[in-house]
């Protein structure tokens, strides 16, 4: 088989899924040359994440990608739509609403209601623009980001298995069953089961797997036997919906006893067995209590655990690791592709300007420092959710009592931001209130937004001095800073990294503020690129 792999490629990223994707994608707008190693011969279509939180969402925003991503909401909604007016045929008078697209989601079953949350927060408030983009199926988006790369012209070379790697100190030889490929760099978004993370010895502490779930859309007999929406009992728990046929299953007697203990503890190995109907039928006859019956797989099924892993290092000298390769952990809430997708746009650009030479190797140990707290937050945010799950009495007591808190304004508040995502931080230098924060919705005099300008990639400036004096400074870093000038008002400034943090902002115009930015830019942006002295500000 001719590959065609490139032997000269600044970055090799290992793994086609929406993590490798938006990763070469940043790359690729960065100036890097890059290619996509897949071992799939085609792409995964196993059921995933069913929705992407807000920072994803204006991820994709930022690249000019809203408008693909609110076409498949449309569309899943048409699909949910259609399933709540089947289950009302069969239970009427219950009042079930209509699907709504200000999604909520829920909290170890517990789906929050979009009625009792302050919508008014303003952490809430300030992300709006991007809502009709979070329900994007997992699958919907690969296919969304296959696209986006295709247009960058970046080569994804599937049915390529990385079976070797030595990094070389100025390179990485990988090793493949086509031979040795000779790379820059190398990244590894090879999932929870990583080769990368494997050959290049890299440790993958965590704890270890008590339940088995299942995923999964079939064809159903009897689907009016099911409860709809979340159901417990002593033997697990059970999701029917909110799409037709797509079930969830839960089991609380361990890791399935067909799966070898080293492969739910993602340190490498052959892939887990495919789901039958057979199990996915005795695994929801189990849980529900009842005897439905079920016909016909549509599509992948998948099996998962609630492993939770975290690697000891999210680099080792020239081999890097994102998403799954980095971070393993139950699905609930679709957090892994959300938290995959920020490590990509984290990455993508710092290595991007490493690569291009103006920034030096250690801009990349931020890397590490940035998204390793928010790995190990959702790790144990999903972990409390499986100590809430369980089908024992103490965990049902527990559920009541969050159930309790949930039912609130201010519960159901918190737990949306956590969600969505709205509040993440970043420890950032500076201490106005946006900075290391997701940039939020700023509409600008013309009509558009601050986002509408960032498709290219690269920071973004917003100058909303009188006389341009934020602008004027950044002009020194052409290249890499964009500039948007807009009517005077506050913020009166906000310098946006590439993967839509704020690495600086401003309330005013004084000396303090220009000070503050120029350190800001050489902090991030490196040294200027003109070579020219700045005029000179303030």
């Amino acid at each position: 088989m001719n590959i065609n792999v490139n032997q000269d490629a600044d970055v090799t990223v290992v793994g086609a899924g929406p993590v490798g994707l938006v990763l070469a994608a940043e790359l690729a707008l960065s100036g890097a040359t890059v290619q996509v190693l897949e071992r799939r011969a085609e792409p995964d279509e196993a059921m995933k994440a069913q929705s992407i939180n807000m920072p994803t969402a204006e991820a994709l925003d930022r690249r000019g990608l809203l408008p693909a991503a609110e076409k498949v909401q449309r569309e899943m909604l048409e699909r949910v739509g259609s399933f709540v007016r089947m289950v009302d045929d069969r239970t009427p008078g219950e009042g079930r609403r209509a699907p709504h697209s200000r999604f909520t989601g829920h909290f170890a079953g517990m789906v929050l209601d979009a009625d009792l949350v302050d919508w008014s927060d303003p952490d809430l408030a300030a992300h709006t623009a991007a809502d009709g983009a979070r329900l994007v199926p997992q699958r919907e988006l690969e296919e969304l980001l296959a696209d986006h790369v295709a247009r960058l012209g970046v080569p994804v070379r599937r049915g390529v298995e990385v079976t070797a790697l030595e990094d070389t100190g100025d390179g990485v030889l990988v090793g493949t069953a086509a031979g040795t490929v000779r790379t820059g760099w190398l990244v590894g978004c090879d999932g929870g089961h990583s080769a990368v993370r494997r050959l290049a010895g890299i440790d993958f502490p965590g704890t270890d797997p008590e339940l088995t779930g299942h995923l999964a859309v079939v064809d159903i007999v009897d689907p009016e036997k099911l409860a709809d929406g979340w159901a417990w009992s002593t033997r697990g728990a059970y999701r029917y919906g909110p799409q037709p046929g797509r079930v969830v299953t839960v089991e609380f007697d361990g890791p399935s006893a067909d799966l070898p203990h080293a492969r739910l503890r993602s340190r490498g190995g052959t892939p887990m067995a495919p789901v039958t109907l057979e199990e996915l039928q005795t695994s929801l006859r189990r849980v529900s209590g009842t005897d439905v019956t079920l016909t016909a797989l549509r599509g992948a099924a998948t099996r998962w655990t609630d492993n939770a892993r975290q690697a000891a290092t999210y680099r080792s000298g020239r081999v890097l690791l994102a998403g799954d390769a980095a971070h393993v952990h139950p699905p609930f809430g679709g957090q892994g592709l959300n938290l995959g997708v920020g490590d990509a746009m984290n990455l993508g650009w710092k290595l991007g300007a490493v690569v291009a030479g103006w920034a030096p190797e250690g801009l990349l140990d931020t890397y590490d420092a940035e998204r390793r707290p928010l790995g190990a937050w959702v790790l144990d945010w999903t972990r409390a959710q499986i100590g809430v799950l369980r089908g024992d009495a103490k965990s049902a007591a527990l559920r009541e009592v969050v159930g309790d808190l949930l039912s609130t304004r201010a519960g159901a508040t918190y737990a949306v931001k956590k969600i969505s995502g709205v509040d993440q931080r970043i420890d950032l230098p500076g201490d106005h209130p946006l900075v290391g924060r997701f940039v939020p919705d700023l509409w600008l005099r013309d009509g558009s937004r601050l986002a509408d300008h960032g498709h290219a990639g690269g920071f973004l400036l917003l100058d909303r001095t009188p006389d341009g004096a934020f602008a004027r400074l950044a002009a020194a870093w052409d290249g890499r800073v964009s500039s948007v000038t807009d009517d005077h008002a506050t913020p009166t400034g906000v310098l946006v990294r590439p993967d839509g943090l704020v690495a600086w902002a401003s309330d005013t115009t004084d000396i303090a503020a220009v000070t503050g930015l120029e350190a800001t830019l050489h902090r991030w942006t490196g040294a200027p690129s003109s070579s020219s002295e700045h005029e000179p500000v303030g």
